[in-house]
């Protein structure tokens, strides 16, 4: 991995209700695809980005949206960098180690049900196309 410069704040967007000083790490099932083991943790220095993968997480809890701290070196998320946005527009970066739970962001802007469907329908659509992989 190389060192990104991007001095964040950083977030990530989880259903799991977490406490400052808390990690996330990587080694949990894919929101995405279950039979996916990450090798990384994601997160992004957008708050609505956060929110977005919050709204879509798995589970039965409430989205929430976490200002974390990386604890060693990130990367570029090659799932989207490139790939899908030219650059990094959307600041999204992923890591071996773990994030560190700095606090919680409580205003981030919420989906419409309809958008989140929308999101959902389309998520589903990329991922039954077998080029919808993820890159882990």
């Amino acid at each position: 991995m190389r060192d990104v410069l991007d001095e964040g704040p950083f977030f990530h967007g989880t259903k799991a209700d977490l406490r400052e000083g808390d990690l996330l790490t990587a080694g949990f099932r894919s929101n995405y695809r279950p039979e996916v083991v990450m090798n990384h943790i994601y997160f992004t220095a957008l708050v609505d980005g956060a929110g977005l993968a919050a709204e879509l997480a798995a589970g039965e809890g409430s989205p929430r949206v976490y200002v974390v701290e990386p604890t060693g070196a990130f990367e570029d998320d090659p799932n989207v960098t490139d790939k899908k946005f030219p650059g990094n527009p959307t600041r999204s970066y992923r890591s071996r180690d773990p994030l560190r739970v700095v606090g919680e962001v409580t205003d981030w802007t919420r989906l419409a049900p309809e958008a989140l469907q929308a999101w959902r329908d389309r998520l589903a659509s990329i991922l039954a196309d077998e080029r919808g992989e993820i890159i882990n």
